[in-house]
């Protein structure tokens, strides 16, 4: 009996940290710009906001993403403006590949001076105003990796200056990674339920014997 419950508990353990990996891959939508709202992608800039869309209709029509693209290709980056200022004033885009080493955490002080900037930009689009309240850009991303994204504001009377920073990545889906883990927990629970039917037939032919 104690070594029965010892490989079940061991089992369990099993479910448990294969559980806990899954959840760790999970994307995680924190620091730099970009916030997960109501399972809406929200750029904030500032005191400024916009809903942040990005699409890649070559390999995935219409689907929606936020952090991860999950190909390379020709893409569309979709800022719908909420807050109304945001059409009075110029809004720059720029994408720079992430040579900071800080990931998810990057933030505007990691980008070090224009000169490093302008030298790891595969991406501009000048200052522009939008009566309209919606700025799309497009870029089509050859490679592979992680990113950063720039977004600079104008202020409608002071003349100052607002940017806001955000990491993301391009043909790395998290569902490469999920699937094998996804796989060991449905080994694991297969593996928990032979042992427990095995355990019943001993213990059911032990008791046909006494």
């Amino acid at each position: 009996m104690g070594t029965h419950l010892n490989s079940l508990n061991l089992i369990g353990r099993l479910c448990g940290s294969v559980v806990l990996l899954l959840a760790l891959a999970a994307p995680v939508h924190a620091g730099g710009g970009l916030v997960l709202q109501n399972d809406t992608c929200i750029l904030q800039i500032d005191f400024y906001s916009a809903h942040f869309t990005a699409y890649q209709p070559e390999t995935s029509g219409n689907r929606q993403f936020c952090r991860e693209l999950p190909a390379t290709g020709d893409t569309l980056f979709v800022l719908d403006y909420l807050h109304q200022t945001l059409k009075e004033v110029p809004v720059s885009v720029r994408v720079v590949r992430d040579y900071t080493g800080q990931g998810r955490f990057v933030k505007l002080k990691h980008l070090g001076d224009a000169a490093t900037i302008e030298l790891n930009t595969v991406f501009y689009q000048p200052p522009i105003v939008r009566p309209d309240a919606s700025l799309t850009v497009e870029f089509d991303f050859s490679e592979k990796g992680d990113y950063i994204g720039i977004v600079t504001a104008g202020h409608p009377s002071n003349g100052r200056t607002y940017t806001t920073v955000f990491p993301f990545r391009v043909g790395a889906s998290s569902g490469g990674f999920l699937l094998p883990l996804i796989a060991a927990v449905a080994a694991a629970i297969a593996a928990a339920a032979l042992w427990r039917r095995r355990t019943t037939a001993a213990a059911a032919l032990r008791d046909a014997i006494a």
